[in-house]
């Protein structure tokens, strides 16, 4: 079995000079320098690492961390709705500070599902040096294509639980146990079909009923309901910079369909793209062994 090493990591944040951030971060397995360790970012945002702990089953250095505001890093619940503060710049600034803080930064491998592959393909269109090969796991290109392919699946449910989410989000009540009830519908078909969900994914996202600052800043209310400051978010015209090895990974129920993928597809020169047929969100769980297998290959370990 692994060893597995945990601890934290100090941010100084200019405008918080009272409060710096401390973000907390496991490792798995030895890091050296003959072996490129694989970091992953988890979604959200603010949803945590532990759904992403599974990447272990590679048998690689895997590095994982908490990112500002969720989790056991530093919390700033006194930041919500703060769009000046919860910025992409932000989360980049504190993917740096990890590879410095481990000495990796100049041979790395790096992986990112949904939020986290959109933080990690806005990483590697500054064409870091030491970035090896990166992996865009159910990540969106563009919030502008995710809406319109979440408003799509959501036209899927049945009429009642479409007009529930109708009147709460018409009478901002999204946070009744109305709606996330119906939401918890969508997520079972589009987010994860195992039945009962893994521990590690129910964990990860009880970290947002924990503290939504992040979330609800960021991105707003649902998956489908965008009204934070990603609403805009796009990467598509910075994407063709991205100049190492790409994989770009989602399911057929994905909320990240293929049409919120393909600009990835089309834009990043030496990509390859696999589809998981029987999964949904979470293919690391839904499809796992196959998972493994084709990043493994795609790592070439």
């Amino acid at each position: 079995m692994s060893s597995t090493t945990e601890g934290f990591i100090s941010l100084p944040i200019p405008s918080l000079p009272e409060k710096p951030c401390q973000t907390y971060y496991k490792v798995v397995g030895t890091l050296s320098k003959d072996t490129p360790p694989l970091v992953a970012l988890h979604g959200g945002p603010g949803v945590g690492h532990e759904y992403l702990l599974v990447l272990a089953d590679l048998g690689i250095p895997l590095v994982l961390y908490d990112q500002i505001g969720c989790g056991k890093s530093t919390h700033y619940p006194e930041k919500m709705g703060d769009t000046s503060f919860w910025t992409v710049q932000l989360f980049l600034e504190e993917l740096n500070a990890v590879l410095q803080h481990f000495g990796i930064q100049d041979n790395y491998d790096l992986a990112g599902h949904s939020w986290g592959g959109m933080l990690a393909a806005n990483h590697a269109v500054l064409q870091p040096k030491g970035l090896r090969r990166l992996i865009l796991m159910s990540a969106p290109a563009d919030m502008k294509l995710w809406a319109k392919a979440q408003n799509r699946l959501r036209k899927s449910l049945p009429k009642e639980l479409q007009d529930v989410m109708e009147k709460h989000e018409k009478d901002e009540t999204t946070d009744s146990p109305e709606y996330q009830k119906a939401m918890n519908a969508y997520y079972e078909r589009f987010v994860c079909t195992l039945k009962p969900w893994p521990d590690p994914i129910v964990h990860s996202l009880s970290e947002l009923e924990k503290d939504p600052t992040v979330y609800m800043t960021m991105n707003g209310p649902s998956e489908f309901y965008t009204t934070g400051s990603l609403l805009d978010w796009t990467v598509i015209e910075d994407a063709h910079k991205i100049n190492v090895p790409t994989l770009i990974t989602n399911g057929r129920l994905d909320e990240a369909q293929d049409e919120v993928v393909v600009p990835f597809f089309r834009e990043i020169p030496r990509v390859k793209w696999v589809r998981f047929e029987k999964s949904s969100h979470m293919p690391h769980f839904e499809e796992r062994e196959r998972y493994m297998e084709e990043v493994r290959a795609f790592l070439k370990y």
